[in-house]
């Protein structure tokens, strides 16, 4: 995994598909580790971080990672983001275990999902090379309203708008990992270290959805 620099052009094929390689990668090795340190932070049945300790947790590792993309500095900030991402599902998936009879099923169903869709929208992007760069806009958007809506959920204790959020989140990270895997398809995408990030945060935002849609369904 080499190469930190962005490009001021568009990659050509070859180093669009050294990109992808690297990317998938590099997200391999840092979901492993996330699922480490989840699985570190349940056995050590750690509390659940507040949503303000995440959020800045996460903004600060996510505009170091920004700055550090180019230098193998990159690869550690990478690892330290989804560390403590890991850190923080450990205590949301034990709460589903200890709050459900049936929280293994629940957890292993939004785990098969999330690989589901993340395996056939990635699949369906590399072997098709649709150009789906149009969904830019509505993504950002989308992610942002979401985004603040989750917050004034979360504040207002407003359980009925959580969910809508999580089936927002649902649709807009699989629009996510649709739009990104064809920005690395097409060359677009020129360092593997962030195209590394957004699809970790697809893939961990989708995770969490699917469980708390999952946690409805399956409440008794």
């Amino acid at each position: 995994m080499e190469d930190y620099a962005d490009e001021a052009r568009p990659l050509s094929q070859a180093e669009a598909n050294k990109l992808i390689r690297n990317t998938y990668t590099l997200l391999a090795m840092t979901l492993a580790f996330s699922a480490v340190t989840a699985g570190m932070a349940l056995v050590m049945e750690m509390p659940r971080i507040h949503w303000i300790v995440t959020l800045v947790g996460y903004f600060g590792l996510l505009f170091l990672t920004q700055y550090l993309r180019n230098s193998v500095w990159g690869l550690a900030s990478v690892f330290a983001l989804t560390g403590f991402m890991g850190l923080t599902l450990g205590p949301i998936i034990g709460m589903y275990l200890s709050a459900f009879s049936n929280g293994h099923t629940l957890v292993m169903m939004a785990f098969g999902s999330t690989a589901a869709v993340f395996l056939g929208l990635s699949g369906y992007a590399l072997t098709t090379r649709k150009d789906f760069s149009f969904l830019g806009g509505f993504l950002f958007v989308g992610i942002l309203v979401a985004f603040l809506a989750g917050i004034g959920a979360i504040v207002f204790q407003m359980p009925g708008l959580s969910l809508a959020v999580s089936a927002m989140f649902v649709l807009l990270m699989s629009g996510l990992i649709l739009y990104q895997t064809s920005d690395m398809v097409h060359g677009r995408e020129t360092n593997y270290i962030m195209a590394t990030v957004t699809l970790y945060v697809s893939i961990y935002n989708l995770f969490l959805s699917l469980l708390q849609l999952f946690g409805l369904m399956g409440e008794e």
